[in-house]
């Protein structure tokens, strides 16, 4: 029997590595008592397993499942910047709720995926309190989800953050894009601010001009840096609440546009069919102070800030013309800022014409 020649090494740990279980254990049972405020009843297994099990509500007949996954971008850099990370959960679970609310799904379950260099069990805890937030203001349950330490793959401080989602909508009932027609109307619903796309312009403009997160340029309380972190507007309560409305009457939704990146010019043909033309009138609101201030920081050109941000308009509905008035009063009734944003026309060489009138 030969001898090793090779230099004795003392045991090592997966700690040592920079993976510490310990932390991730400690994290997982403040998860399951977060999870507990954001539950439904046909959630059937606890946070912690291999998989999460989640039942279909019994009202619906032939109900088929939605799904949308998304993440939160370069916003997360600026929330590391500031050291405050109570809001992107709530970012995280918006971008993919928002998106399936489209097609009329009532959002089920949310799943997280959480990466980090070098886990911080209270700062990944704010973080999943907002996922919560989120889930509770979509209906939706928090089921389960990953947490991942990965030194050498990110720097300590960083991390990124991916959402899954899933929903559920009677066949019957989904909002497709060919009962768009000549003659409906659109109407906008206010974004809460710059939502979550946009941000690598955010930051190259914010950096350039040396701007201090902490500043008030604007005539407002919050800082720069906080106006700038806050969270994207969930709109599901307030599309299911229009569609049971215009159910009663004996209508429905005809389309609806989340408007995240590509802004108005690239998300509103989305839910067109070929022959029709939005026309959009600039003149029916006014861009937020914030999106002038990045606008003329810049400089930033109208067409450049279209296609880039949302400029103040998160979500688009496209009704019947008769039903443009009680359209709106429901969805004012339920806490948005919604106003007439324009019609759709024949189309001609264009998808989407911004007006003036």
């Amino acid at each position: 029997m030969t001898e090793s020649n090779s230099p004795p090494y003392a045991p090592v740990t997966y700690q040592q590595s920079g993976v510490n279980i310990d932390a991730g254990n400690a994290l997982t049972q403040r998860i399951k008592r977060i999870a507990k405020r954001c539950t439904r009843p046909e959630v059937l297994s606890d946070i912690g397993g291999f998989g999460a099990l989640c039942g279909l509500p019994q009202k619906y007949r032939e109900p088929v499942l939605v799904s949308g996954t998304d993440g939160v971008g370069t916003k997360l850099k600026l929330a590391i910047d500031l050291g405050r990370f109570d809001t992107i959960g709530i970012d995280l679970v918006a971008m993919c709720v928002n998106d399936i609310i489209v097609v009329g799904a009532e959002p089920l379950f949310f799943l997280d995926y959480f990466a980090t260099g070098k886990l911080d069990v209270d700062q990944a805890e704010a973080i999943i309190s907002g996922i919560a937030e989120g889930c509770l203001q979509a209906k939706c349950a928090l089921i389960g989800g990953e947490t991942a330490e990965m030194p050498g793959l990110y720097q300590a401080e960083d991390f990124d953050l991916a959402g899954f989602c899933v929903g559920v909508v009677e066949k019957s009932q989904i909002i497709r894009a060919d009962a768009v027609q000549v003659g409906d109307q659109l109407i906008a619903l206010a974004s809460s601010g710059v939502h979550s796309n946009g941000y690598s312009l955010v930051r190259k403009i914010i950096l350039d001009r040396g701007i201090d997160l902490h500043s008030h340029p604007l005539s407002t309380d919050q800082t720069i840096g906080e106006q700038l972190l806050t969270p994207t507007r969930i709109y599901v309560r307030a599309i299911q609440n229009l569609l049971q409305h215009l159910q009663t009457i004996g209508s429905s939704i005809h389309g609806v546009s989340h408007i995240t990146g590509g802004g108005l010019l690239e998300n509103l043909p989305r839910c067109l069919p070929d022959h029709v033309c939005a026309d959009v009138n600039l003149n029916s609101w006014q861009q937020p102070d914030l999106f002038n201030w990045l606008q003329g920081l810049g400089p930033i050109d109208h067409s450049e800030m279209l296609r880039t941000f949302n400029c103040g308009v998160g979500m688009v509905i496209c009704v019947s013309a008769q039903d443009v008035d009680s359209s709106l009063q429901n969805l004012r009734d339920s806490g948005e800022t919604a106003w007439h944003l324009g019609e759709v026309s024949a189309r001609q060489d264009q998808v989407i014409r911004f007006v003036r009138s």
